[in-house]
């Protein structure tokens, strides 16, 4: 074998799938990891029940609020919630945050539907709902769906009000009706598929019986308000201040004969969330801090005061140099953003075997094949894109290949079919090194996308790795 074919099978031993290379105590424990993300993902459907779920196994694993750093001598572990929305995991390292830290940043936001803020009326014997979409959907994709209603309520007074509707049983679920296809022909059958449905059309029934009362005009309205004040103690005023979200209703599910996928709501970008946060929990003594930060409205930008370019997690760095340094000036925390790594932790869009002809099958991602190394995204000519140095590249391979982490190259789709864009170019702003890397889906962007169970657990190992290992 020459030196080149030599070359060339290391790149392909790369692309071997992660099934065969894991073994059978490997496939034992990714799956064993994979359930509970399962059981994670089927009660966790919006970004304020993440931060809670994962806050509360962080308290568990020991961590304290960032409000108590210094009350417990020697103590490393924190966190802190902005929002709750926001939430940054902290390991102190054996070196000063002065020194850099390693940051994953995940978003924990995924595509949804939301009510309006003026929602209900009656129509032809029906009370509908007024909705509008959060992040980049398909519309058609949530029609004719058995839909949930997850959220919050925040009356006048200030109470707040958790809700969660439609996953129970003996709960009536929501749904937006189609019309039949015997009628579509005009109405939708000459659209294009994207145009099936607009945004306004995406009007959900929520009621059908009427209030035995002939004086009410808004007889089934009246009705839904009744029942919504008794279960909850609301009025339809309460709707301006409450975040109320539809979701799919039901448990993620395992996917194939051999259960080797799973099917969920909510993988992008749960699964990095999740995966990371697993991945924090389990490290106690890293060289360098630690830290996982959840944000909120990548879907959408980034933007607001929950998104990734808010001040959050620079006023909790700021705070634990302000601790450690006893005492904090601007400069500090630059020299500690410039010396810090990041995995900006991102879905990739992994090759669907029905639509193989919108990637380049070379750089794209396979699903099974491990966590997937994603140096730049963007559109076209990389617009919005962090396309991260080549020499940090090198430092995530090294350390990964020396640990035994399975991961793949990804590149999302062909230059010019579309593209997308993550939190990384965010964080590079601040002169630090960072790149992509997150497991590949297929479906993204659905109400229920597929992961692979290798992949799962590659994400868990290759975060651990990360924390642990970078310089």
């Amino acid at each position: 074998m020459t030196k080149y074919e030599k070359m060339e099978k290391e790149l392909l031993n790369e692309k071997k799938s992660s099934w065969i290379k894991k073994g059978t105590d490997g496939k034992k424990q990714a799956f064993q990891f994979s359930e509970q993300y399962r059981r994670f993902l089927s009660h966790v459907k919006t970004e304020r029940e993440n931060v809670r779920e994962v806050t509360a196994m962080a308290e568990k694993k020991g961590f304290l609020p960032l409000k108590e750093l210094g009350k417990k001598k020697g103590h490393k572990k924190f966190y802190d919630v902005n929002q709750e929305k926001n939430l940054v995991l902290i390991v102190l390292g054996q070196k000063p945050v002065t020194e850099g830290v390693n940051i994953i940043a995940s978003h924990v936001d995924v595509p949804h539907i939301d009510f309006k803020m003026n929602p209900l009326y009656e129509d032809e014997e029906y009370c509908m709902v007024k909705t509008h979409y959060y992040g980049g959907i398909k519309k058609y994709q949530w029609v004719n769906l058995p839909l949930a209603v997850h959220g919050v309520i925040i009356k006048k007074d200030g109470q707040k009000i958790d809700v969660v509707w439609g996953e129970d049983e003996s709960e009536g679920v929501l749904t937006f009706p189609d019309v039949l296809p015997h009628l579509s022909r005009k109405i939708q059958g000459e659209k294009k598929l994207l145009t099936g449905f607009t945004g306004e059309d995406l009007n959900m029934i929520c009621g059908s019986i009427p209030v035995a009362d002939e004086k009410v005009k808004n007889k089934i309205k009246i009705s839904i308000l009744e029942i919504l004040h008794e279960k909850y103690g609301v009025t339809e005023a309460d709707f301006i201040s409450a975040e109320l979200q539809l979701v799919p209703s039901g448990a993620a599910r395992w996917v194939g004969f051999d259960k080797g996928l799973l099917g969920a709501f909510g993988h992008d970008d749960r699964i990095c969330g999740y995966t990371s946060s697993m991945a924090l929990f389990n490290i106690d003594d890293p060289e360098y801090t630690a830290v996982n930060f959840l944000a909120d409205k990548e879907e959408i930008g980034s933007e607001g005061r929950s998104g990734m370019q808010s001040w959050f997690v620079l006023r909790v760095l700021s705070e634990l140099i302000a601790f450690q340094e006893n005492g904090f000036n601007d400069l500090l925390l630059r020299k500690a953003l410039e010396r810090s790594h990041a995995l900006s932790s991102d879905v990739g869009a992994g090759i669907n075997p029905n639509f193989k002809s919108v990637h380049d099958p070379l750089n794209a991602p396979r699903l099974g094949y491990g966590i997937v190394l994603t140096k730049y995204t963007g559109s076209g000519g990389k617009g919005g894109s962090n396309d991260a140095d080549a020499e940090f590249v090198a430092r995530v391979r090294r350390i990964w290949d020396e640990n035994g982490v399975d991961w793949q190259i990804g590149t999302l789709g062909k230059v010019d079919e579309g593209g997308g864009g993550t939190v990384a170019k965010f964080l590079a702003e601040y002169n630090m090194d960072v790149v992509d890397a997150g497991p590949a889906l297929l479906s993204m962007h659905a109400p229920f996308e597929l992961a692979s169970v290798i992949d799962i657990y590659s994400c868990y190992e290759a975060y651990k790795t990360f924390f642990e290992k970078m310089k």
